[in-house]
Order: C-alpha cells, then sequence, then structure tokens
C-alpha cells in the first residue's frame, strides 16, 4: 500500500527546501458560500512525491477534528485556499485525520463516496490499492499560470550634493573722524611808557643778557580700536522635500490563446482580471 507522506515530514525530518510550492500551509480554508471553516494543516504527498491530498482543520465547524480533502477539489486563491463544494455534513461524516495514522483503502473509498457520491468511489476498482488515475480531477495538483508584469521599485539613498564652507574674514574701510585739539600760543604785549624813568645806579647797555623761556603745549591725537558686536550668525540645516519625476520602461506578460482544430475555449482570454497575480504566490507549481 502506498504511503502517504506529509510534506512537513520532508521539510523537518529530510531537510528538504522545497521554497514557496509549499507555502499554503497554515492559510485559511473556505468551503461552501466561501464560508471559513479552518486553516490547512498539512499536504500529503505519495511515495512519488505528487501531492494528493490536504490536511484541512475544520475548528470552523467541529472542534479537533482534521479531515483529508483530495486536492483536486481545492482551489487556490490569493486570500486562501478554496474548497468550493464542502460543506458541513460531508465533514460531519468523513475520517477523521490523526497525524500518522494509516490511511486505508478503504477510508479513501468511504470518504471519496462522501464527497463525490457512490459512483466516483465505485471507479477505485483495485481494492487494497490507492488509485490515482492521470486521467481524475479528483487528485489533480491545481495548476496556474501566472501573467507577470514589471513594477517600479523607487528606492531612494542619500549622498553628498554639495558643501557650504563658512567662515570669516577681515574688511578694511578708513574712516575720518574729527577731533578738537588744543594748543597754546606765545602772546606777546608791549606797552610804551609815556613817562620815561631813570634806571637806579649805573647801567651799562648790553652789560648783562638776559633770556626768558616759556614751554608751550599742544593736545595730539592718541588713537586706538576697540571691537563691537554687530552681528549674530546661526548655523543650522533643513529638510525640503521636492518632487521628482522617474521615467523607466516595464513590462508585462499578456496570455496569447492559440487554438488548433476543434476547441473550445472556456472564459474571455482578452479580459485581464481586476485584481492582478502577484509574482512568487504561486501555491503549487505544477507537482503532477
Amino acid at each position: 500500500m502506498s504511503r502517504l507522506i506529509p510534506v512537513t515530514e520532508l521539510i523537518h525530518d529530510h531537510n528538504y527546501d522545497l521554497g514557496e510550492t509549499y507555502d499554503i500551509v497554515g492559510r485559511h480554508a473556505y468551503a461552501h458560500n466561501s464560508e471559513k471553516v479552518g486553516t490547512v494543516r498539512d499536504i500529503l504527498t505519495d511515495d512519488s512525491g505528487r501531492i494528493r491530498y490536504f490536511v484541512l482543520d475544520v475548528g470552523g465547524w467541529f472542534s479537533a477534528k482534521e479531515v483529508m480533502i483530495p486536492v483536486g477539489a481545492a482551489r487556490i486563491e490569493e486570500d486562501g485556499i478554496y474548497f468550493d463544494q464542502l460543506t458541513k455534513e460531508q465533514v460531519k461524516d468523513m475520517s477523521t485525520y490523526t497525524a500518522g495514522q494509516d490511511y486505508t483503502y478503504d477510508n479513501q473509498v468511504e470518504d471519496i463516496q462522501v464527497l463525490y457520491g457512490a459512483d466516483k468511489a465505485q471507479q477505485q476498482r483495485t481494492p487494497g490499492e490507492f488509485i490515482y488515475r492521470e486521467d481524475d480531477d479528483t487528485y489533480r495538483t491545481p495548476q496556474r499560470l501566472q501573467l507577470l508584469e514589471e513594477r517600479l521599485q523607487v528606492n531612494k539613498d542619500r549622498y553628498v550634493a554639495g558643501q557650504v564652507e563658512i567662515g570669516k574674514h577681515v574688511e578694511t574701510r578708513t574712516e575720518n573722524v574729527t577731533v578738537g585739539l588744543e594748543h597754546e600760543e606765545l602772546v606777546i604785549e608791549r606797552h610804551p611808557v609815556s613817562e620815561a624813568r631813570p634806571v637806579d645806579g649805573a647801567v651799562t647797555l648790553g652789560s648783562e643778557s638776559e633770556t626768558v623761556r616759556v614751554d608751550l603745549e599742544a593736545e595730539r591725537a592718541d588713537v586706538s580700536k576697540q571691537a563691537y558686536v554687530t552681528e549674530e550668525v546661526e548655523i543650522g540645516k533643513r529638510t525640503v522635500t521636492e518632487q521628482q519625476t522617474v521615467t523607466e520602461t516595464v513590462g508585462r506578460e499578456i496570455l496569447d490563446v492559440n487554438q488548433s482544430g476543434q476547441v473550445t475555449v472556456q472564459g474571455d482570454a482578452a479580459t485581464e482580471p481586476d485584481n492582478r497575480t502577484v509574482p512568487g504566490r504561486d501555491a503549487l507549481n505544477n507537482r503532477r
């Protein structure tokens, strides 16, 4: 009997690096009418590595119950995993999953009958073995073709755009200051004697030479300089935001649908979706 292997076991016990292929573990799960029922607890693969089941924690409906839902019943969206046909009554009748248990052929057939009816269960034609036929959508991994587009990502970095040096220098000018300075001048006044008087004693003219010396004083300008604060300069920085338009060419992928022969394509391939696919969110990359 083929063994079902949890993806978490492959990652933790076998050190497999599965990248983003299995990033849907832990995402929200929605059932019929988009009713939120719980989360995707794990993913089960067969011995060949093909995905076969989602382990669904249905705590939104039944406490402490996990069930195995065939991968073909899932619809993967960005906000979670959708099981559009899954009802509460079906989950109630399904086998409870326990980690490490043996999921027998009888369990498989019983759950298929609950989910899809007796006719679908009868297609399991080999008792005792798991049946995963390539033409059966029950275990077909959802495939998604993502159309990518480039979007501008603008980052900012800082650089030295310029430098300003601030210093000071001495500028000279000539100033004229008028100052009043005093000085002494000699004044000589001569007064004639109207009535001559004789000089006493014998006097010989020119016998004695007499000189009178008079010091004359004057003021002179003593110039000095004093520094005064006439202006104060404060230095700082401020941030100014300016709008700048950056132009770059980006591309996006457009879906091409080529038909040949008698082929019918469902849906409008020319209609662009309202919500564009975000690159890097391909939950299951064609693990068939």
